[in-house]
């Protein structure tokens, strides 16, 4: 979503359309007019709306048809329903439809304008998750590559630049940083694409079978040789061979690789004949290869040979504005993959993702949604759906805040009590406007002294789920 988001009130009385439009206009949204149903549902078949607030009372077209219309037209889009004829039995049929909310009158100009915001954003999820979901089905690894952090950015210049060379790469970063991907990334845009990419993890191969694995054998050349067999760096020759955690390869290991490389042939254990090579090779490391250099626990002169040019990958916890995309991809591709209803992550479970530290980096984040998509039965992910440890960072970091008088505790505080006047002190819709579980809602208002433990008439639920 580009521009400034465009909304579309939908009233027969003309005053309640203006007074809505120069509300909303006032918080920057662009606005269009309709005066009826009908052009309203019109309109929706011309353009596409960020969010419809609609009156459900009209003749001929109600806003329950509007609501029906645009969830066939453009279901992404929230459609908010008002009315000055507020029933339960009303508000269940409009949110049984899939309105977005539900707004009685005479309203509250602001809201209106915390509802459209919110609305909004959702929209904008919804498009995101669908368009990430469009990227995986047509590039799953590229897909994953996901940054727009200026750290993410200069990596992906570098990886340009090395697809349209034959030098040795040097990848260096943490478990789950996707050194892997980059590895792919730098083959597959390079003039080997067509060309096998092989990749060995050096820290799963036992040190009697290095030779046999990398080098392949001959028919009977040892105990237990039934069959030839051609070695991995054979395989990739004309492709990419990816050495993955080259610093656990033991010393004969590196020996024996070393001697490949530079001789750019092998020889099938067993055999005399010798095997020209065709290859660039991708190393990679969560291991400072360096300093196993100055510990003599790794070969200088190999090292040499891969570190034409090295890569560093940064961990997640130092591009934490690309957490948002990654947790939108993985929730898109996971959502689609088991059927599942999730479509958003609400954000105060974006704001605990963005907190934590991720000692696992991508892979860990990817595992995370994973996990709560399969678990969730609602369409919003919350807080309360993720791992322990990440509610109890977000607890943390809640008493740290409270302890500030005058900063950040303070206009939350202050923040969350004009949204409960807003609402009339009614915790369920506080909680929506809010984008929170009423359970937050509560330990907010815990916190702040407002409020100690709900009604018996208000029993502690999860997060609404909201139909996109």
């Amino acid at each position: 979503m580009t521009g400034e988001p465009v909304i579309l009130v939908v009233d027969d009385d003309q005053r309640n359309r203006e007074m809505l439009a120069e509300a909303l206009r006032q918080a920057h949204f662009r606005v269009d007019l309709a005066g009826s149903g009908e052009e309203a549902i019109e309109r929706g078949g011309q353009r596409l709306y960020d969010a419809v607030f609609s009156d459900i009372k009209m003749a001929s077209v109600s806003g329950l048809d509007v609501l029906t219309a645009f969830r066939a037209m453009s279901p992404e889009t929230p459609v908010i329903l008002l009315t000055a004829f507020g029933s339960v039995e009303t508000a269940i049929q409009a949110m049984k439809q899939g309105a977005f909310d539900y707004i009685t009158k005479p309203f509250n100009l602001d809201e209106v304008v915390l509802v459209a915001q919110r609305a909004v954003d959702h929209c904008r999820l919804v498009r995101d998750h669908r368009h990430l979901q469009k990227a995986f089905t047509e590039h799953p690894r590229a897909a994953s590559m996901i940054g727009r952090s200026r750290k993410m950015v200069d990596v992906f210049k570098v990886v340009g630049k090395l697809a349209r060379s034959r030098a040795a790469v040097l990848i260096q970063g943490e478990s789950g940083t996707g050194k892997e991907l980059i590895a792919r990334a730098i083959h597959d845009n390079s003039a080997r694409a067509a060309r096998p990419f092989v990749a060995v993890n050096c820290s799963a191969i036992p040190d009697t079978l290095i030779e046999s694995e990398l080098f392949g054998h001959v028919k009977g050349s040892f105990t237990g040789a039934h069959s030839f067999r051609r070695g991995l760096l054979e395989e990739s020759s004309g492709g990419t061979f990816f050495l993955d955690e080259v610093g656990d390869l033991t010393p004969a290991g590196q020996a024996k690789l070393l001697r490949a490389i530079q001789e750019g042939e092998v020889r099938r254990v067993g055999s005399n004949e010798s095997i020209p090579l065709d290859l660039r090779v991708i190393a990679a490391s969560r291991r400072n290869l360096q300093q196993l250099v100055t510990a003599g626990r790794f070969r200088e002169d190999l090292l040499y040979r891969l570190n034409t040019v090295t890569l560093t990958l940064p961990p997640l916890r130092e591009r934490p504005e690309d957490i948002p995309l990654l947790a939108e991809f993985f929730l898109a591709r996971n959502s689609g993959e088991q059927e599942a209803p999730t479509a958003s992550l609400s954000p105060d479970a974006m704001q605990a993702l963005i907190r934590y530290p991720w000692p696992g980096n991508v892979r860990e984040l990817q595992h995370v949604i994973e996990r709560a998509v399969a678990l969730a039965s609602h369409s919003v992910l919350s807080v309360d759906d993720l791992p322990s440890e990440m509610r109890s960072a977000e607890g943390h970091r809640s008493d740290l805040t409270s302890s500030l008088p005058g900063t950040l505790s303070a206009l939350q505080r202050e923040h969350v009590l004009k949204v409960l006047e807003a609402t009339g002190g009614n915790k369920e819709r506080a909680a929506r406007l809010l984008g929170i579980s009423r359970r937050t809602l509560y330990r907010f208002l815990d916190r702040y002294g407002l409020f100690h433990s709900p009604s018996p008439s208000e029993p502690i639920s999860p997060d609404p789920g909201i139909t996109s």
